[in-house]
């Protein structure tokens, strides 16, 4: 039988080496390289507040129906991530599109579907994570009775993150 009191010590010790390197790695974590100048900056964390930047609707170019996007963040260079949350009221749906990177969306809420070229319609539910691939032609949206909100995160190459395309017909969608 294990000793409770031994125990109890081991975890004590443990946590005292987690928080140490804690520590430490917070304090290595203040200074980062610039790899384009070779300068040091210091990193400061920050807190992009909720309702801080505007909600904007989806463009009539880039979606068919009533489309809100509400952006999450957009990262600092080096890295070339951006995010956001994107509402799309029933029957609501992109254009076809490709991203040169690919594409992760989160479902959050309601039913969505969600298309690659050539493939069927698949029907997309809130914890579902789809990943399309640099390059795949594809649309996604909600279904035609329910609204669906996802979280879309795609990254920049060339400056460049998307290359929206034709409009999917109400026969590709249905």
């Amino acid at each position: 039988m294990e000793n409770p009191s031994s125990n109890l010590v081991a975890r004590r010790a443990f946590m005292k080496v987690g928080a140490a390197a804690i520590l430490a790695g917070s304090s290595i974590d203040r200074v980062r390289a610039d790899v384009h100048t070779g300068k040091t900056s210091e990193v400061i964390m920050e807190i992009q507040r909720a309702g801080s930047q505007p909600s904007t609707k989806g463009p009539a170019d880039w979606f068919t129906g009533t489309v809100r996007i509400d952006p999450l963040f957009s990262a600092h260079a080096p890295a070339s991530a951006a995010g956001a949350s994107v509402t799309f009221e029933p029957g609501a749906r992109t254009v076809w599109h490709t991203h040169p990177l690919g594409q992760t969306l989160i479902v959050m809420t309601g039913c969505g579907r969600v298309q690659r070229s050539g493939g069927p319609v698949e029907e997309i539910r809130p914890g579902d994570v789809v990943w399309i691939p640099p390059g795949e032609k594809h649309w996604h949206g909600a279904a035609p009775t329910t609204a669906m909100t996802h979280i879309a995160i795609q990254e920049k190459l060339d400056g460049k993150m998307v290359e929206w395309m034709e409009k999917v017909t109400d026969e590709q969608y249905n």
